[in-house]
């Protein structure tokens, strides 16, 4: 069997690579080297001067890092994949390689609070711009395009309101000006959702979450095509450096086996729990984008599996009353990341998102009485039983 024409829940299982490359070794052996020797000096200068493959320095590159790279590539129906220390290193290395002094970045009207924190940064020292976008239909993303607009950044679904972005629509108007699209694509994973399929040009993730699905690695991932992948490894990710080690990438390379799984089980925990938050009378709204009746469901229908593992909703009350309802919960735990075994609950407007101004924290939809879940992988009337006693005290 080829490898393209594996089904995505035997690709993230089986190798690009034979057993017997490494002694008959089933699971990739960890090369933890920080660099390589050469059999002759003509082999390195050979090397070095991109006249002959091998490995030379870790940084460069590494085989247990190249065969999480293929992998991601394969998930994600990209030509080339790359691996970094974090998610922001990830989102860092896209933005510096698509931009210059001077140039704008249009942007979903939602974005995770590091990512809103380095845009700032970027206006700031470089004079780069950036605008926010509902992106609702064409006209509104047209209507904020600009001469200097260099890139289209996008969560979908939104950190942490959950809506959702039409891929399709918005890349069918970036090619109208030959603007590159880039995805974060953390909360579906490739198995939910692949942006490339549906036209966009860039997808990452912070693989720290679903993708690693332990709370044990924090790494980031880019896909894209090769031309614009080879140019970021040899500038943003060598120059900088900002490299994934050798044992996160196994780390990875083990959740990756299970995403399907995992994803699949967050899934119906999610959609459950927001279905009973809906209907309990201390809760305002729920926001998950698997439930029917929800404005953008026949959008998630088109392009995701499922309305994934994450959800928000507000409660009656202020953030007293949120935080409260937070500290009643004796199962759940409280803490900022996502996509672990463990469900997490965080409380955006003064965690995550904190660093954005309350006026722009408003106008994205996240009041002081949004919370986000990320369900685990428990039973899901464990979960409920902790929200409902929880809720019962606020």
């Amino acid at each position: 069997m080829k490898n393209k024409e594996k089904r995505i829940e035997t690709a993230m299982i089986h190798n690009h690579e034979k057993p017997e490359k490494y002694d008959g070794s089933l699971t990739t052996p960890i090369f933890q080297t920080s660099t390589f020797s050469f059999s002759s000096a003509a082999e390195g200068e050979r090397r070095f001067a991109g006249e002959e493959e091998g490995y030379i320095y870790t940084r460069l590159g590494n085989p247990t890092v190249r065969t999480l790279e293929d992998r991601i590539a394969t998930l994600e129906g990209g030509e080339r994949g790359l691996a970094f220390a974090s998610g922001m290193a990830a989102v860092s290395a896209v933005l510096i390689a698509l931009t210059k002094a001077g140039d704008h970045v249009l942007c979903s009207n939602g974005l995770y609070g590091c990512t809103y924190g380095l845009l700032q940064m970027f206006e700031e020292k470089y004079a780069i711009t950036h605008d926010f976008s509902y992106m609702e239909t064409e006209e509104d993303v047209r209507a904020k395009i600009t001469p200097d607009t260099r890139c289209i950044f996008i969560e979908t679904p939104i950190n942490p309101t959950m809506k959702i972005i039409n891929l399709a629509m918005v890349a069918r108007v970036a090619k109208e000006h030959g603007i590159p699209v880039v995805v974060d694509n953390t909360f579906c994973t490739p198995y939910l959702q692949r942006p490339l399929d549906l036209g966009c040009d860039i997808v990452l993730h912070s693989a720290t979450k679903y993708i690693g699905g332990h709370g044990d690695v924090i790494a980031g991932l880019v896909v894209g095509k090769k031309a614009f992948m080879d140019d970021l490894a040899m500038s943003q990710q060598k120059d900088i450096g900002g490299v994934l080690s050798p044992f996160d990438a196994w780390l990875l390379l083990r959740g990756l086996k299970t995403l399907h799984v995992r994803m699949d089980r967050h899934s119906i925990n999610a959609h459950d729990l927001a279905k009973r938050l809906d209907n309990h009378a201390k809760v305002k709204q729920v926001y998950y984008p698997g439930m029917e009746g929800n404005e953008p469901y026949n959008i998630v229908q088109k392009q995701m599996k499922t309305g994934g593992g994450v959800l928000a909703f507000e409660i009656e009350g202020g953030k007293k009353e949120a935080q409260q309802f937070m500290d009643r919960l004796k199962l759940i735990q409280i803490a900022v990341s996502l996509g672990d075994a463990e469900t997490l609950i965080q409380h955006p407007a003064t965690m995550t998102h904190a660093v954005v101004p309350e006026e722009k924290r408003q106008e994205m939809g996240i009041s002081d009485t949004l919370i986000r879940l990320s369900a685990g992988l428990e039973s899901v009337e464990d979960l409920w039983e902790d929200l409902e006693q929880a809720l019962k005290e606020v």
